[in-house]
């Protein structure tokens, strides 16, 4: 029987107020994939600016149809030998009832599809982080599609669907721990293996040429974090969802505090751009664990976060691997800590019984924590390098390095993000003045790590 079918006589009847609750999350998540277009925005140079909102606004597009294609029948479909989902019924949302019921739960299966929808839609965006300045639009579009089907939709049903394997090893991931910022960590560092460093890496400051925009695009995720985390319990039954809405904030709030000391002590100065890392790395870490913690357990969770995350976002000039935006840095290994702190700080008594180190619950939960964390990391990172390397040898992957110099933007989209045409000039005068190359901003607040 595929899930979502509700049979028994004294099954769960619709409740209105967890079906509003759930289609407002869904839109908060949805928001989540425009401000993650803000965020990595300004965090390029201005001939990248357009190139890398359009990276994240074209997953809203694919993978929405994919989606409803077959997208949520491997995802949530009735499980097949543990590792994928296919249930006829779901192929193009053709099969299910209006007032069909989620299975065990009190809204609909259309509001379950779609809040998944949004999940599945920016894990892929997330990658394009990594990715700035040097990969062609249509080679992007295509591995958005085919890491989806390979990656995203077999995974998803591992850590969340009935029947999933690590779902029912007892991994704990409340809302995308493994699936989400793992998974995409992992397939950020694979790809970036393959296609290799920027045109200039190491040697030309690649500085952020908007800090406000980053700050919106931060903010934007920020809010847009508590539909993602919080209606992940799917409903308001029982107080847990709100539990992990402060556990959102709470870690968030003491990540960004941590980020932003490390940087006080290591470079000298507290950065705009530490402050919106620093959030995004606690949300990054809170998103698996805050549904098993107590608030202190969050702050901890957050300010370890924070400090391992701003640690690790200089490995690239260390190993040598052009991850532009620190997709590996903070999502991978926000991630990672994340989802390991279960292990050390599930008190039992929230999301369920599976208690931590901490509390008594001996290294059981942490063992399971590991293997789910290492089979997603291990999985994403082959496939997506596999997916990136049969790409690159086919249409290719990369601009021209001449293109990669001159912009992105112009060559892939026939745009600039902002037009100087007669900036300067005087009144009446009809002569245009060509965007710049890129705009390098100055000082100290522009310094994210050591080159």
């Amino acid at each position: 029987m595929p899930p979502g079918i509700t049979l028994a006589a004294d099954a769960p009847e619709l409740s209105a107020a967890n079906t509003g609750f759930m289609l407002i999350c869904s839109a908060l998540v949805m928001l989540m994939t425009p401000g993650l277009a803000f965020f990595y925005g300004g965090m390029v140079r201005v001939k990248s600016t357009l190139n890398m909102l359009m990276m994240s606004f074209i997953s809203l597009g694919i993978v929405t149809i994919l989606w409803v294609l077959y997208g949520f029948s491997l995802a949530f479909g009735t499980d097949s030998g543990s590792f994928i989902g296919w249930s006829s019924d779901f192929v193009g949302l053709s099969g299910i009832g209006v007032n069909q019921l989620w299975d065990g739960y009190t809204i609909p299966v259309y509001v379950f599809a779609v809040f998944q929808l949004m999940f599945a839609i920016i894990t892929p965006a997330l990658i394009s982080g990594a990715l700035a300045d040097r990969v062609k639009f249509t080679a992007w579009a295509l591995f958005i599609a085919l890491w989806a089907t390979v990656v995203y939709f077999p995974v998803a049903h591992w850590v969340w669907g009935a029947g999933g394997w690590l779902f029912e090893m007892g991994v704990i991931d409340f809302a995308g721990g493994t699936a989400v910022h793992i998974n995409a960590g992992a397939a950020a560092l694979g790809v970036i293996l393959v296609i290799g460093k920027r045109v200039g890496f190491k040697k030309d400051p690649m500085r952020p040429h908007s800090l406000p925009l980053v700050m919106l695009g931060a903010a934007l995720l920020w809010f847009g974090w508590f539909g993602f985390n919080a209606g992940s319990w799917l409903g308001n039954d029982d107080g847990v969802g709100a539990v992990m809405f402060v556990n959102t904030q709470v870690a968030t709030a003491a990540a960004m505090l941590a980020w932003l000391g490390y940087e006080k002590i290591r470079h000298g100065s507290f950065t705009t751009l530490g402050a919106a890392s620093g959030a995004v790395a606690g949300l990054v870490a809170i998103t698996p664990s805050g549904g098993s913690s107590s608030p202190l357990g969050a702050i901890a969770i957050g300010a370890v976060a924070g400090l391992l995350c701003a640690m690790a976002v200089g490995l690239k000039y260390r190993f040598g691997y052009d991850d532009s935006l620190d997709v590996v840095g903070v999502h991978l290994v926000g991630g990672v800590v994340g989802s390991l702190l279960v292990g050390f700080f599930a008190t039992g008594g929230v999301q369920s019984d599976a208690k931590g180190l901490f509390y008594g619950g001996g290294f059981e939960q942490l063992g399971k924590q590991a293997v789910g964390v290492f089979a997603v990391l291990a999985y994403s990172l082959i496939v997506s390098a596999v997916l990136a390397f049969v790409l690159d040898r086919t249409i290719g992957m990369r601009v021209s390095e001449d293109d990669e110099i001159s912009g992105i933007d112009q060559v892939e989209h026939a745009e600039t993000a902002y037009d100087f045409s007669g900036a300067g000039g005087g009144a009446g005068s009809r002569k245009t003045v060509p965007a710049p190359a890129e705009t390098v901003a100055a000082g100290p607040q522009n310094k994210k790590v050591d080159a």
